[in-house]
């Protein structure tokens, strides 16, 4: 099985915990994640703050007209320095999502570690090269940009970028 690493960092401008309650929250996620990936939680055990053990179903578009069915489960936690979330089902053959939350005069540096593999063998490979490195880079930086405007209090251009 060939794996792909994605990493990625963010200086945040509020303290740890005010990043870790914002993060943690998985009904958050919504507002992070681009609108053309139609993202819908389905459910959520309870509106907690993420522990070991949570599941979360939701759906999402990540080709044009096709929905998956996506299930995570959270399965650790050190509050207030990272989760961990891994797909239990979806798209993926494999994936397991790092969110590190380390503190610093500024605040906190969020790094996100995403490890994932596609199905499809050789032809997941190709699809790799051609379209999802791609899909998840901006993926990332469309988060990036949306917790600017919801963390940092960043501006955004008219237009840019839509943050309910």
């Amino acid at each position: 099985m060939k794996t792909y690493t994605l990493r990625t960092e963010q200086q945040l401008n509020v303290p740890a915990d005010e990043a870790w309650d914002f993060l943690s929250t998985p009904r958050n996620l919504t507002d992070i994640t681009p609108p053309q990936m139609n993202f819908k939680i389905l459910s959520i055990d309870d509106d907690r703050s993420t522990y070991a053990g949570q599941i979360i179903t939701y759906t999402i578009q990540l080709f044009p007209l096709v929905r998956f069915r996506w299930v995570t489960e959270i399965t650790h936690v050190s509050k207030p320095n990272y989760f961990v979330d891994e797909q239990r089902f979806g798209p993926y053959k494999f994936w397991h999502h790092q969110h590190i939350l380390e503190p610093n005069k500024d605040g906190v540096k969020m790094t996100d570690i995403v490890t994932y593999a596609l199905p499809l063998g050789f032809l997941g490979r190709i699809m790799n090269k051609i379209y999802v490195r791609k899909q998840l880079r901006e993926i990332f930086d469309y988060r990036k940009k949306a917790v600017d405007i919801l963390m940092n209090k960043k501006g955004k251009a008219e237009g840019e970028l839509k943050v309910a």
